[in-house]
């Protein structure tokens, strides 16, 4: 079983399976990973349910999130042993002003609210998974890491062709990064267990929906045996994978 199919009624089933949205789209040979806002503020700073995490950190997916972070862990490990690029997406602090909230303002009652706690920033991306020097963070206002960023410039540039995504949250930013990296015509991959939202019936219904349309909803076995059978050292002569320790890149 598939974590959506309790979700799912016979009728979607048979009409899903009936228009053909059944295929795996299979992936290329020259992959890049995305890990989406996996910040404190959608984790909350220490693991607890949601409902005592969204008391302080309002976007918090809960214990969900650190459920997901071992295995983004064994995820990075593999990308990084194969010289596999990764780019970070993460927020931007806003202004004082509120001004570039745009729409978020209006669709939370809890917009105006940063409580969070002292010694975790919120888009600070969590330490247990903090980007190494050549790794690139996207900073981002809107849901798709790549709405208003230069990612698909860096994409272009290393010749990637296919996209494996996780993070958060699965129906909001993940989903909106799959699309427009669909949009782009790469070939996506979204990893299950690395993907993680505050609502479950949310995660389930877009990972059904993404895997029918947009993406192959893999398992991180399945990821980390597709990283492992690609060609290392593709991408050395555009990025140094043994730099010292040094800040973080940030576009």
């Amino acid at each position: 079983m598939r974590i959506w199919d309790s979700f799912l009624t016979e009728r979607d089933k048979l009409v899903f399976g009936g228009a053909g949205y059944d295929a795996k789209g299979g992936f290329g040979k020259r992959p890049a990973l995305l890990v989406i806002d996996v910040s404190y503020a959608f984790c909350g700073h220490i693991k607890e349910p949601v409902l005592d995490s969204i008391r302080t950190w309002r976007n918090s997916c809960g214990e969900e999130a650190w459920n997901a972070i071992p295995y983004i862990q064994k995820l990075l490990g593999a990308a990084r042993e194969q010289h596999i690029p990764i780019f970070y997406s993460t927020g931007i602090d806003r202004r004082p002003d509120g001004f570039d909230g745009g729409g978020w303002n209006r669709k939370n009652t809890r917009s105006e609210d940063n409580a969070g706690v002292p010694g975790y920033g919120g888009n600070e991306i969590v330490r247990e998974i903090a980007p190494q020097p050549s790794d690139i963070v996207i900073e981002k206002l809107k849901p798709s890491a790549f709405h208003g960023t230069p990612l698909i410039g860096f994409l272009t540039d290393l010749g990637i062709d296919t996209l494996l995504i996780c993070g958060t949250t699965t129906g909001g930013c993940v989903r909106a990064s799959v699309i427009d990296a669909f949009s782009c015509n790469l070939n996506v991959g979204v990893v299950e267990e690395c993907t993680f939202d505050r609502g479950q019936a949310s995660h389930a219904i877009n990972l059904f929906d993404m895997n029918a349309k947009y993406a192959d909803v893999i398992s991180t076995a399945e990821a980390i045996t597709y990283l492992e059978q690609t060609e290392k050292g593709l991408f050395d002569h555009k990025i140094d994978f043994n730099a010292a320790r040094s800040p973080q890149v940030t576009a």
